[in-house]
């Protein structure tokens, strides 16, 4: 795990996010407190592929698999099994963001 990364995650032990994160991270970095709601507030008010993934993931958590496969089809991503670890995905997602944010 980078550096960024691993900031990133360390973060998640405060009781608000970092100064200076992008919209999309904020989102995601409410997802990683387990705030579904405060994540999702979030992500419905943004776009773009990357959105859609998160907004995706939230409503695989949620359970609502319907909604999520909506929008991992918006996001050009295939739906994990079920059985794929949420923790995971939240890490790849991520990961994909602070590449680009880097």
């Amino acid at each position: 795990m980078n550096d960024v990364l691993a900031g990133f995650r360390d973060s998640l032990e405060h009781p608000s996010p970092p100064d200076g994160l992008s919209p999309l991270l904020t989102a995601l970095w409410w997802a990683g407190k387990g705030e579904w709601a405060r994540a999702h507030d979030r992500v419905a008010a943004l776009s773009g592929p990357d959105a859609a993934w998160l907004h995706a993931h939230l409503h695989r958590w949620e359970g609502d698999l319907n909604n999520a496969s909506y929008w991992y089809r918006n996001a050009g991503r295939e739906m994990p099994d079920n059985d794929l670890d949420f923790d995971a995905e939240w890490l790849s997602i991520a990961q994909a963001l602070l590449r680009v944010s880097q």
